[in-house]
């Protein structure tokens, strides 16, 4: 039997999260809040939303610019997952 053994790739940059989003009648995805141990934190404010690839984790989707607990942070939409690296 052939088994195919996948390396871990590990970023510090990416974190892979929960977050709760809503969907507008027009079906655009807002996200509200992300897990970030142990806390919800909520989303204040997207200022940008386009498709783009993270330069420093690796990765495209769709990019959140957004303030997260008053700092400035990338949140991604890649697929079916959602990460965030600091800005």
């Amino acid at each position: 039997m052939i088994q195919f053994t996948v390396p871990e790739y590990h970023n510090p940059n990416k974190h892979y999260t929960q977050v709760h989003a809503v969907f507008d009648e027009e079906g655009n995805i807002l996200p509200l809040s992300i897990q970030y141990e142990d806390e919800e934190l909520a989303v204040d404010r997207i200022t940008d939303i386009r498709p783009a690839a993270s330069l420093k984790s690796g990765g495209a989707g769709i990019r959140y610019t957004c303030y997260i607990a008053g700092r400035l942070t990338y949140l991604f939409l890649e697929e079916t997952r959602w990460f965030f690296e600091p800005a």
